[in-house]
Parts: C-alpha cells; structure tokens; sequence
C-alpha cells in the first residue's frame, strides 16, 4: 500500500511538471554583459524576468543568461537582430556607428545622475527623435548609468597633464574622444574585459561609473578614483527581437508592454545610483584615494579639452547629415525640465 501511494505521487508529480512544461507559450532568452552576482543582473535584469513570467501567469518563460555567455557584448545588439537571442540589454556604444543621436546623451553635462539620465533618454525615444536607430528591434525600455569617473592603479588624476600617456579603458568613441582631448591613450574595451587588462597590466585604468567599478571588481585593482561631475555617461538599451515581439499573442504582447517604457527605464536609473553608492562605500572602506575635481567639468583645468571633446562628437554627426545639435538640445532641456532632479 505503501509503495503504491509512492507510485501513485511519483505520477501525479511527473504529470503536474509536464503540465507545467507544456504551460507556457513562449520562450524567451535573455542575455546581457553584467556578472550574475552583479547588481544588474540580480536587481535588474532577473528581476524583470520574473516579472515577466508572474504577470503572464507562467505563459511566458524567461531564461537569462548573464555574462555574455550568448554573446560577447560587442554583438549583444547584432545577437537579438538575428535571433541568437530574444532579448538583450546592452550599451548602443559597443555597436559602433548604429546609435549616434542615442549617444549624445553620453556627452559632458547632459546626465548628473542614472534616474535624470535614464528620463532624458527614454524621453528621447518617447519623442521619435531617436526611435529610427531602433527600426530592427523591439526596444522596451533605454537607461543610463550614472556619471562616469576614472578608476587608476598606481597614480593619480588630480588634473589633464596627470592623463598624458595612460591607457585608459573607453567604452564608447564619445569617451574616447574626451580622453583623447585630455591627453590620455583611450583603449577600446567592453566592460567585462577590464578586470583581466588591468591586472596584467596593459591598461593602467578605466573609465567606468562607480557601479562599474563595483560591478566588474575594479575597486580590487584600482587605488585611486577621481570624480569629474558630469563627465559622461553610458547609455544602454533592452530591446527584443522585432519578429519574436510580433508573434506573441495579444494578450502576451500586452505583458511585455507593461514592462516597458519609462517605468522601467526609472527603476533601472535608480538602481544605478543606488549602486554608485554601494560601489563607492566599497572604495571608500578599502582606504582608496578619492579625488573630486572642484566644480566638475566647468573647472578651469579640465573645461577647454571637455568642450573641444564635446564639440568633436556633434561636429562629426552634422557632417553626416545628421541632427545632431537639436537631438543634444533637446536632451539638455530635458535634463534641466521635466527630468531634473
């Protein structure tokens, strides 16, 4: 009787999962570039996985695969346009070229914080004043982190002729056109791969918010941090494949839009600067140097080469024919209006 009552569940158990097998419609894959003990991974991206699966009532699976396990980062974007995966959030600046106008909002002084940069950006998209960029994709939801600074090992940064000759981790050609203006070797890498070149010695620092800095352990190499209010940002994208957003149900497309949009571009800002601080506190706890530049990029010392890296980006943009100037007007009056803080 025993054993029969065993049996019995065994079966029942074995049935009850393949009914849950079989529940959802749909599956989708989600990747992205952060470590899975990292933030936004675990805060972010997780979470708005099992959002999507709660409100769906298990209709709609989400799988999430961190660490551009994949794809590298650099193709994370080209990966969701050719269905190697469903999903992605990833920085538009790895793909270089495709996101021009979304990058203006990386320029110094646009964004002094990921909740105010996180609005300018989604606003833009909101707007139609970026959307074309986006015709390949589904995009759900734009942010940014907060500002960026540089994380060093072995010397400082306290003014531009301290940069002259290192090599400086950029993520982006807007970065680099700053760093390049500033006198620093600007050494194009994603995220992920600076623990590994800081530590062997073939960067002497990054650029890299101080989420970033937590994020991807560089508070363990570097021992000296410099603060340049406003010196960029970084903008990032999740965004779904176009055919795959299509061919979900109405009543399925209907979740996804509920996890799209502004909403969730403000709790993607949020969490940004909120770990800005816990990155920070970690330097701060490890006897780091901290180095804050007196009125950011409007001091004296730093202004001339930040304008001239500024004007660079927006010169090279209406050469192409593109509105570059109203798109970084627009972003301004965002940033000072409807999304200051």
């Amino acid at each position: 009787m025993l054993k029969f009552v065993k049996h019995t569940t065994l079966i029942g158990l074995v049935a009850v999962s393949a009914v849950s097998a079989q529940a959802a419609d749909v599956t989708l894959r989600v990747g992205h570039l952060w470590p899975s003990v990292a933030g936004p991974h675990v805060e972010l991206m997780q979470v708005w996985a099992d959002t999507v699966e709660e409100q769906s009532n298990g209709r709609i699976e989400v799988e999430v695969y961190p660490g551009g396990a994949l794809a590298a980062p650099p193709a994370q974007y080209d990966a969701v346009t050719n269905r190697i995966m469903d999903v992605t959030a990833t920085v538009q600046g790895y793909t270089a070229n495709r996101f021009p106008l979304t990058q203006v909002v990386e320029l110094p002084g646009v964004v002094s914080s990921g909740e105010q940069g996180a609005c300018v950006v989604q606003s833009l998209l909101d707007e139609g004043l970026i959307a074309d960029e986006y015709k390949d994709t589904h995009p759900l939801f734009l942010f940014t982190h907060g500002p960026g600074g540089f994380h060093v090992k072995g010397t400082s940064i306290r003014e531009p002729s301290d940069l002259e000759g290192l090599r400086i981790r950029r993520p982006t050609t807007v970065v680099a056109n700053i760093l390049s203006e500033l006198g620093a070797q600007p050494v194009g890498m994603a995220a992920p791969e600076s623990y590994t070149s800081m530590q062997r010695g073939v960067i002497d620092g990054v650029a890299l918010p101080w989420e970033g800095a937590l994020s991807f352990r560089l508070n363990e190499l570097a021992d000296s941090h410099t603060e340049i209010g406003g010196l960029y940002t970084l903008s990032f994208v999740v965004t779904m494949n176009k055919d795959v957003y299509n061919s979900l149900s109405a009543e399925n497309k209907a979740v996804i839009d509920a996890v799209s949009g502004m909403d969730w571009s403000d709790k993607a800002g949020k969490l940004f600067d909120a770990l800005d601080v816990r990155g920070r506190a970690q330097a701060v706890e490890m006897g780091d140097e901290i180095i804050q530049i007196e009125g950011g990029t409007d001091n004296p010392a730093w202004a001339p080469a930040i304008e001239a890296g500024r004007k660079a980006y927006l010169d090279d943009l209406e050469a192409r024919g593109l509105p570059a100037r109203v798109t970084y007007q627009r972003a301004l009056e965002l940033a000072n209006g409807d999304c200051a803080l």
